[in-house]
């Protein structure tokens, strides 16, 4: 199976509302930061590998996927589209103030400041997130500027290089009908998708902890 999405867009850009979206139009699963949770030592040594700069097999990562969203994805779009060229790219975004209100307060934090209690394969996980962050954030995500700044280099980025013909630049506003238009889908007859809001994230992370 190959993937026939692929999110380009970081994660807090509507990420999992979009992997919802794609499952219930392509029929199939949705790679997710949440789906490597689930196959860390199998497939945090194949994304570190990636981040250092490294040639990965991604059928053995998206073995039984049909599309693939969110981080770290997106910090490897280049790759991953490379080996799938037909594939779409999908662009996610939002305006950068309200990304670093939402990420600040998610999902990066605890990169920042980690539990010094973390298990082997989540400190391997930490330490891939943290390099891969390295060509996004060059000058660190710790600071308001320097990260909204990254922010909107990385979608500036990759408005630049990818192929016109394969990218949907797209927020969750614009709901089910780009995506369809794009993939040659029907509409489906429900509303699109919404999950992860802040307040789900921080519920859930207080069950994980």
């Amino acid at each position: 199976m190959s993937l026939q999405v692929i999110g380009a867009g970081l994660g807090r850009t509507g990420t999992m509302s979009l992997k919802l979206a794609l499952e219930k139009l392509l029929g199939g699963p949705c790679y997710h930061m949440t789906e490597l949770f689930n196959h860390l030592d199998e497939h945090t040594p194949l994304w570190h590998a990636a981040a250092r700069g490294e040639s990965v097999d991604w059928d053995k990562v998206f073995n039984g996927y049909v599309a693939a969203v969110d981080e770290p994805v997106s910090t490897q779009w280049q790759s991953i589209s490379t080996y799938y060229p037909d594939a779409l790219i999908i662009l996610s975004v939002r305006d950068a103030e309200s990304w670093w209100k939402s990420a600040s307060s998610t999902i990066l934090p605890v990169k920042q400041n980690p539990p010094a209690d973390l298990s082997p394969a989540r400190r391997a996980w930490l330490d891939m997130v943290l390099e891969s962050y390295k060509t996004i954030y060059p000058d660190g995500f710790s600071q308001q500027e320097s990260a909204m700044a990254a922010f909107d280099a990385h979608i500036e980025k990759v408005r630049q290089l990818a192929p016109a013909q394969r990218l949907l630049v797209w927020e969750v506003a614009d709901g089910w009908e780009p995506i369809c238009q794009a993939l040659g889908l029907p509409v489906p007859n429900e509303p699109f998708p919404k999950s992860n809001s802040t307040e789900e994230f921080k519920a859930r992370k207080a069950k994980d902890i």
